[in-house]
């Protein structure tokens, strides 16, 4: 009788456990809602937007971070809204990195060439090596020129989120570096174009070049498109191709992150920067993508999907930037934009003439 009794009593025990975790999961997801919404629905008006005559060459991240900033800055993120914002900055950034990897495969790398590849590595260190040097030397904060670095090098928005990861830079550095590679990008995008025929290169030439030193994507795809189909997908393709080289970089910077923390006696006791293992996932979706005949319609909704949870990303971080602490910074590191991108110009169009 006695052990039918506690019986009884358990069974209630348990189901109470089981009510209040579903009761804090909800507690949970409604406290996220609000930041999410608000961050979507900025990522949604970004997309629509982009259909604007002018705004069209500009990607819809872009955009929703400059409204982010400016709902943050005139109109002020609310408070119940922070929690989802955060988790935009953090979760959701980190699922669409992974997404990225099921835009590239491994055959597409090999389109490229061996001296393509050497290259777009070549540039992509040599860019990130001067950039943080330069930074160090005319004193601009060591996150910062990293995460201008990467802008630079790598692929604009893209990678100074994910950088950003590993760096943990304050918001406002992470909006500096995005106005940084998007300015500097865009005039690359406009100036590319004229320079073929003055420079003599052809269209595999072109192609390279544009793909190995524009900043973002769709920079990369305006500007090489305009010498014709063939510099056009050419360029896509090495622009692809350097994408891809974002895991290792991204790896590195972690494991380097991860020693210095260790090697630091006052952050000893403290938690060590932590590994970028969705990195990995992105690793494992380029895999999948070479190795798995996807539909086109499911991967272009996949580009879709990928691209407006980026979008969503940004619209978060710029609703955690205060404008004032953008101006704060100064111009040293616009100077570094500016000198990261005349450098990442001239030696790849260097390596390409040579060895193209």
């Amino acid at each position: 009788m006695n052990a039918l009794a506690r019986t009884e009593t358990a069974i209630p025990a348990s189901s109470n456990r089981a009510g209040r975790q579903a009761v804090r999961g909800d507690r949970n997801s409604a406290r996220l809602l609000p930041g999410l919404m608000l961050a979507a629905g900025i990522a949604a008006l970004a997309f629509v937007l982009r259909h604007l005559p002018g705004l069209s060459s500009f990607s819809p991240m872009i955009i929703a971070i400059v409204l982010g900033i400016a709902f943050h800055n005139l109109v002020g993120t609310p408070a119940t809204a922070r929690p989802g914002v955060a988790f935009s900055m953090r979760k959701v950034l980190r699922f669409a990195i992974i997404l990225l990897g099921l835009q590239l495969t491994a055959s597409q790398v090999a389109e490229v060439g061996a001296a393509g590849i050497a290259i777009i590595a070549a540039t992509l260190v040599a860019t990130f090596a001067f950039t943080v040097w330069l930074g160090r030397l005319i004193g601009v904060d060591a996150k910062l020129a990293e995460l201008i670095a990467a802008g630079t090098s790598i692929c604009g928005a893209s990678a100074v989120i994910a950088t950003n990861t590993v760096t943990k830079a304050p918001d406002e550095d992470v909006a500096y570096a995005v106005a940084c590679v998007t300015v500097f990008g865009s005039i690359a995008m406009f100036a590319y174009p004229l320079l073929p025929g003055l420079l003599q290169l052809g269209p595999h030439a072109y192609g390279l070049w544009a793909g190995s030193s524009i900043h973002e994507i769709a920079q990369v795809v305006a500007a090489s498109f305009q010498d014709g189909q063939q510099a056009g997908e050419f360029g896509t393709v090495a622009k692809l191709t350097r994408v891809m080289m974002l895991a290792p970089v991204v790896i590195a910077l972690g494991l380097a992150a991860r020693q210095r923390a260790s090697a630091s006696r006052a952050t000893r006791s403290s938690t060590a920067a932590p590994m970028p293992w969705f990195v990995l996932g992105f690793v494992a979706m380029v895999g999948i993508n070479s190795l798995v005949d996807i539909p086109t319609e499911a991967k272009a909704w996949v580009v879709t999907s990928t691209t407006f949870l980026l979008a969503m990303a940004l619209a978060a971080m710029g609703l955690e930037t205060d404008i004032r602490k953008l101006r704060a910074k100064g111009l040293r590191p616009l100077l570094l934009g500016l000198a990261a991108f005349l450098f990442i110009a001239t030696f790849s169009l260097m390596l390409v003439k040579l060895l193209g």
